[in-house]
């Protein structure tokens, strides 16, 4: 089965059309500046390709209802325009998206894959927040987790790089772009992982601070700072942004090099915390078997590899400095023989979209 995907992000919306064999056939790449010129992109991007047999929506949030991939009806829109406010940034993009391959292609299927679902293995124990009951069951509060589908993919690729079954494996994945979230994957399951109810918590990002304590905007919100102002600041004005004026690694390394203090100081905020929740992580699984890099940063940044296997090198991590300067789309990148393998992984949600999507629609055909 042809599939399209659509995988609306925070900066902009990737089409792939995936052939059964999962070859893409084509990839698209469009910023996203505007939903009325983001509309029409999208629709003359897609007019150009071949016609798909089905489409594959990628949610970020799924909230309680939705731990696996959904064929859409009205009722499941209805569901997914609910979960807004759980992810405001892109949960719109996804919901307008679909409107726009509705108007396209009224008779083919749609289904949504959800960046959440992954993290619905979570033990109560990793995803129950020590907060009132009436809150917890009312309001759904729970760790609900991120990037679900980039973790899918990267779990299943290192076990075959590694030539191992995933049921034996204890990863922790790191997804680090301008946003980014760690895994602790144990069996092929999620246990644990740095984002919460919302993709605010967990590590340093280009523009988001990850976790606070509370008590901050508590504290900002009793002094007159306003909850849009907060929220502003919070999703969009906090981070690398923040600390040294940019959310872009490659400026920042770049600036370090050349000896700019904030470049540095902003860089080792970043490190400081990405070494401390990926040791948590190793917390969770009892020990660590690989440690997976994939997302922008985590592929193409060869200096954050190299600084997160050295802080967790009394883990057993060692990386080959020739392997992991060359690095280029999925490669294994510690020496023969370590005792942790470090591995990178390409970003393939398309791939994951796509599997999703067959799985459902297949069922659907069953008698």
């Amino acid at each position: 089965m042809r599939i399209l995907t659509v995988n609306p992000g925070s900066s902009a919306v990737k089409l792939s059309l995936v052939e059964p064999d999962d070859t893409v056939r084509a990839h698209i790449e469009l910023s996203t500046d505007g939903a009325d010129r983001e509309g029409e992109r999208v629709l003359a991007s897609v007019a150009r390709l071949p016609r798909p047999e089905a489409v594959g929506i990628r949610f970020v949030h799924g909230g309680r209802d939705y731990t696996h991939p959904v064929l859409i009806d009205d009722q499941v829109t209805e569901r997914l325009h609910g979960l807004i406010d759980l992810a405001p940034l892109h949960q719109p993009m996804s919901l307008y998206a679909l409107g726009e391959i509705r108007r396209m292609f009224p008779d083919l299927p749609v289904v949504a894959c959800f960046d959440t679902a992954f993290h619905a293995t979570l033990p109560e124990a990793a995803a129950t927040y020590a907060l009132p009951a009436e809150w917890r069951e009312g309001f759904g509060l729970r760790r609900y987790g991120f990037h679900g589908l980039s973790h899918a993919h990267a779990t299943c690729r290192a076990a075959g790089l590694l030539q191992a079954d995933t049921a034996g494996l204890r990863l922790v994945v790191c997804h680090l772009g301008s946003e980014a979230s760690l895994a602790a994957v144990a069996g092929g399951r999620s246990v644990d992982t740095t984002m919460g109810f919302t993709p605010l918590d967990g590590l340093v990002m280009a523009t988001r601070a990850g976790c606070l304590d509370p008590g901050i905007p508590l504290w900002l919100l009793a002094h007159g700072v306003s909850t849009a102002e907060l929220r502003d600041a919070l999703e969009h004005r906090s981070g690398l942004r923040a600390l040294a004026g940019t959310g872009d690694m490659r400026r920042l390394r770049a600036r370090a090099t050349a000896g700019d203090e904030v470049a540095v100081s902003a860089l080792a905020v970043y490190h400081h915390r990405l070494r401390g929740c990926a040791a948590a992580m190793t917390a969770a699984l009892g020990g660590l078997d690989a440690l997976v890099f994939t997302g922008g940063i985590g592929e193409h940044d060869a200096e954050t590899r190299r600084r997160l296997v050295a802080d967790l090198a009394y883990l057993g991590t060692e990386i080959d400095p020739e392997l992991n300067a060359a690095a280029r789309g999925d490669a294994v990148i510690s020496p023969p023989g370590a005792a942790v393998a470090t591995i990178v992984v390409s970003a393939r949600e398309d791939l994951e979209i796509a599997a999703g999507t067959r799985s459902v629609l297949s069922r659907s055909e069953q008698p």
